[in-house]
């Protein structure tokens, strides 16, 4: 089965690798505290984390959708292959018509701007409602330290460079065949993306999964960059429970290829679906 395009519903989906993120495993953590990390590390035996980078096109009889941007060259050479990718499969910027954006981190939008100017110059920029009031508010801007405040800088340039074009929205369907789901923790607006399949409906869920051989396994394992780690655990063993007992296919941000959840006693395993 291919693992980097499928069709669900109405959309033909692919994969959009845009790089690989390292970083030493001390960016984990545990919501149990630092006992139940190491427990929860012993055995997985790995000192660093080296995971994919994805977007997603989504293609139907009459539009063009993409499911976050990338980095574009913001984060060196190692990134930014998705538009790479895009143009490979036949897109051009122009044709991008609407891009879902799951959250405001810059490997999910710095692939919006071309330097000052926006990179996808017909497209409307549909974000999580809730995310953009949290990364709009001065309040919520000064309650955080400056590592940690780039939604916000990205919030502003959005605003800046895309205007008008830019679509807030919550919970349910916001295309057809295609509904939005609050995941929050990683980013208080955090979002992944339901479409619909009468066989097999996939989530894309952003960023709730980033470790695919050790989260699933025990989901309250996060990262530091999760804003509110009780809340991402919590949305972990949530919508874990729900794709293994609905039989969704899922994808996301960091994981390889279309998978599938499937329950092991009272934690989970992804298998390539």
């Amino acid at each position: 089965m291919d693992q980097s395009s499928r069709r669900f519903g109405r959309y033909d989906i692919t994969i959009l690798r845009d790089g690989v993120f390292q970083a030493p495993a001390d960016v984990l953590i545990h919501a149990g505290g630092d006992e139940a990390r190491k427990q929860a590390l012993a055995g997985w035996s790995k000192s660093a984390i080296s995971v994919d980078v994805n977007c997603f096109l989504l293609r139907d009889d009459t539009r063009i959708t993409l499911v976050d941007a990338g980095t574009g060259p913001s984060w060196g050479d190692a990134f930014g292959h998705a538009r790479a990718a895009l143009a490979a499969v036949g897109v051009t910027p122009d044709q991008v018509q609407r891009i879902l954006i799951s959250h405001l981190h810059g490997d999910h939008a710095l692939g919006l701007f071309d330097g000052e100017a926006p990179y996808f110059p017909q497209a409307e920029i549909w974000v999580p409602q809730v995310e953009l009031a949290f990364f709009t508010d001065e309040q919520a801007r000064e309650s955080l330290p400056a590592s940690r405040r780039s939604g916000f800088v990205i919030a502003a340039k959005l605003q800046s460079l895309y205007g008008g074009r830019i679509r807030s929205f919550g919970e349910g369907e916001i295309l057809p065949g295609i509904a939005a789901r609050a995941l929050p923790g990683h980013t208080p607006g955090h979002t992944g993306f339901i479409v619909q399949d009468p066989q097999h409906s996939l989530l894309l869920w952003g960023d709730l999964v980033h470790i695919e051989d050790l989260q699933p396994g025990d989901p309250d394992v996060g990262l530091v960059y999760d804003l509110d780690p009780a809340a991402a655990a919590r949305s972990r063993h949530i919508i874990l429970k729900e794709a293994a007992r609905d039989g969704w296919i899922v994808s996301g941000g960091h994981i390889t290829g279309f998978q599938r959840v499937e329950a092991v006693g009272d934690s989970y395993r992804l298998a390539p679906a």
